[in-house]
């Protein structure tokens, strides 16, 4: 009797402690802003979520170099149990193993297609993306008025987008500039996806000098003839935001990240947004989709808190929150018809042609395959080396596509 009682309260003290343990899953993301962002998302969503579930959760931001000090972690089994993951690197990550699937954990049906696709690999989803930016025209309202030209607007053509700024140029003269053309990959890629352009083909290669994409490099650096765009550097700006706020250039393609520098830096200037114009032979208009996910580690001991906090972080009601608070662009698909969206402000109205950019026309990824950020230089060099009038576009293709041979040979 004795022994059978001291067995029943054994059961009941573990029964006990394993009804009172909790899990702590722990996030890893972005330092700077984000640990002031997560941390309120946390603390309003997610604690109170899962309060009956025993779950908590911490923020462990990673400084520096994001993606070294997770691959570093990751390798030695200290990484989060859910971290980000920027869309440009998934594929790097996706070798080590370390994602964790997110087929059968998290339903990905509510977000915008290009966004599930950015974090794809052979039919398997690696990651949610958290929020996403696209590029669109941003323009400068007056100068537009001055020069007698009519806005930019979502039904453009590259044609008839490169003579409204070139209108612009000739009704203003000298001291201002019809667009800011950065020699960035970043800003000139989607006009390439316009034209039908694929970046990497079956066997991962890159073709610089298929017809479509060298018709869209010579678009873009064509906007530069008769000093119709300019060069950050030429306005002394390290980017195209800084070039608008300058008052001297009427159009930037920039993603909403713009609109909390204008209101910073440029509060008076009057501006409006538009898609990216279409191609004239192929009728489309393309983009890039800028995108960090939230994954999983394959490794974590807690999948299903893990997964839980996952779905929280991506709830319509986060997602709302995030929207509301101008930080970013949610990914949900179902936030096209959004309130927030019908606002008559310039940041709200950028908000919606970003939202819009996704789904609109041929949506790639911005990624450099296996080769990482080094991919994007031989198109930089090129793209600075015409701009620039050191070199022409023949020239600096070829050299381009010989450059991009060599790091695609290793």
């Amino acid at each position: 009797m004795k022994n059978s009682l001291l067995i029943s309260l054994a059961v009941l003290v573990a029964t006990a402690g394993s009804a009172s343990a909790q899990t702590t899953i722990k996030i890893n993301g972005y330092g700077g802003q984000d640990p002031a962002i997560v941390g309120d998302l946390i603390n309003r969503f997610v604690k109170p979520a899962l309060i009956k579930d025993n779950i908590t959760v911490v923020y462990q931001p990673l400084q520096g170099d994001y993606n070294q000090a997770l691959t570093t972690l990751l390798a030695a089994g200290n990484a989060g149990d859910v971290f980000y993951v920027p869309g440009e690197t998934l594929d790097g990550y996706v070798a080590t193993g370390k994602l964790l699937p997110m087929n059968g954990v998290v339903n990905t049906t509510p977000f915008i297609k290009s966004l599930n696709d950015a974090f794809t690999r052979g039919g398997k989803t690696y990651a949610i993306s958290k929020d996403f930016n696209t590029l669109t025209l941003v323009y400068n309202k007056d100068i537009f008025d001055e020069a007698k030209v009519a806005y930019p607007n979502d039904n453009e053509t590259w044609t008839s987008f490169q003579n409204k700024l070139a209108a612009v140029k000739k009704a203003l003269g000298s001291d201002y500039y019809g667009a800011c053309l950065v020699p960035d990959y970043a800003r000139m890629g989607q006009y390439a996806f316009a034209a039908g352009w694929q970046p990497f083909d079956a066997k991962g290669k890159t073709n610089l000098l298929d017809p479509a994409f060298v018709s869209a490099f010579n678009y873009y650096t064509g906007l530069s003839k008769n000093k119709v765009g300019v060069q950050p550097s030429e306005l002394s700006q390290d980017w195209s935001g800084g070039c608008l706020a300058s008052g001297k250039v009427a159009v930037a393609v920039e993603g909403n990240w713009v609109v909390g520098f204008l209101k910073d830096n440029a509060p008076n200037l009057k501006y409006g947004s538009a898609l990216i114009p279409r191609n004239d032979k192929t009728g489309k208009r393309g983009n890039f989709v800028f995108t960090v996910g939230w994954a999983i580690n394959s490794g974590t001991k807690n999948k299903a808190a893990a997964a839980k906090v996952l779905n929280i972080l991506t709830s319509p009601q986060v997602q709302q929150y995030v929207l509301e608070q101008g930080l970013a662009i949610p990914s949900r698909s179902s936030l096209q018809n959004n309130a927030f969206f019908k606002k008559t402000t310039p940041g709200a109205q950028n908000s919606k042609a970003v939202f819009q950019g996704a789904s609109s026309g041929t949506v790639r990824p911005y990624y450099f395959g296996t080769q990482g950020p080094d991919w994007t230089k031989p198109i930089n060099t090129a793209l600075a080396a015409v701009l620039s009038g050191q070199k022409s576009s023949a020239a600096a293709l070829k050299q381009a596509q010989q450059e991009m041979n060599t790091l695609q040979s290793r």
